[in-house]
């Protein structure tokens, strides 16, 4: 996969040959393509006026693809279509993981690595499924945190457990998304900072600053990913494992596939079956 930055496009060579406005679209397996968007808008390129100027653009969203396609909209009508391209960019390094439905990874932390004042976790996730845990973490009383996309939408839910019968303000849940099961990535940030929780899905940000019950939120110094450990303590309905796939998740600045992969031992695969 490569991160693109540029394009930059020619006419074809000596000859009345110039696109004057294309589209572009680009993919990471050659069968589901995504437009390239800017400003929330599909982006249409100005092109060029003679075959031999380079007209080039900076995208103000760089692109992850191995694959991309150049879409005319229109051209010189005095000639044909006639394209030379250039792309620029680098080499973009990620780690990715397969879930099938039926595993999901346990990762188990030092608490000496982390403070309850801070806790990121990002990852992307692509999927053509519209249930499924994305991840969870919780407590021995209830406490927990769970990612879930359902009817292709992704709800974060952060509960206390013992405080939920004095208090309604003891639970957040926030959704955001749509239409996430269209087997493109999606990116996922999640920052929590004392009582302000940051919830982020492809650039569209959720801020929230929670009441003062969350400075009781008392989680295990584990985190497992694509689906819940069977018994769950905090008590929550069974959920359909993740079918998809994550690239680069990272808890805390950790890469939790590139430990899975190195066969460390804080990471864990583990099996069971998914309620459907």
């Amino acid at each position: 996969i490569t991160e693109i930055t540029t394009v930059a496009t020619q006419g074809g060579y000596g000859s009345s040959n110039w696109v004057t406005s294309y589209l572009l679209m680009f993919s990471d397996s050659g069968r589901n393509w995504k437009q390239y968007r800017q400003e929330e808008s599909i982006w249409a390129f100005s092109g060029n006026t003679n075959a031999d100027s380079v007209v080039s653009y900076k995208l103000q969203h760089s692109i992850k693809a191995r694959f991309l396609r150049f879409v005319p909209l229109d051209w010189n009508h005095n000639g044909r279509i006639g394209m030379r391209i250039e792309v620029y960019g680098c080499a973009y390094r990620s780690e990715v993981a397969d879930f099938d439905g039926k595993s999901f990874l346990l990762y188990r932390f030092n608490p000496k690595s982390t403070t309850a004042l801070k806790d990121i976790i990002s990852l992307k996730f692509k999927t053509i499924q519209r249930d499924g845990i994305l991840l969870h973490r919780e407590g021995q009383n209830g406490d927990h945190i769970t990612l879930t996309l359902a009817n292709g939408k992704l709800s974060l839910l952060i509960n206390i457990g013992d405080a939920k019968i004095y208090s309604a303000d003891a639970q957040i849940n926030i959704t955001l998304g749509s239409l996430l099961d269209d087997q493109h990535w999606h990116s996922v940030l999640i920052e929590h900072f004392n009582n302000q929780v940051n919830f982020t899905v492809d650039k569209h940000t959720h801020h929230f600053h929670a009441k003062g019950e969350f400075n009781y939120l008392d989680l295990d110094y584990e985190l497992s990913f694509g689906g819940i450990p069977v018994p769950a303590k905090s008590g929550i309905l069974p959920w359909k494992n993740f079918h998809g796939c994550f690239e680069n998740l990272y808890y805390n600045g950790v890469n939790i596939i590139d430990l899975a992969k190195r066969h460390k031992p804080q990471v864990n695969i583990k099996l069971h079956s998914t309620t459907q």
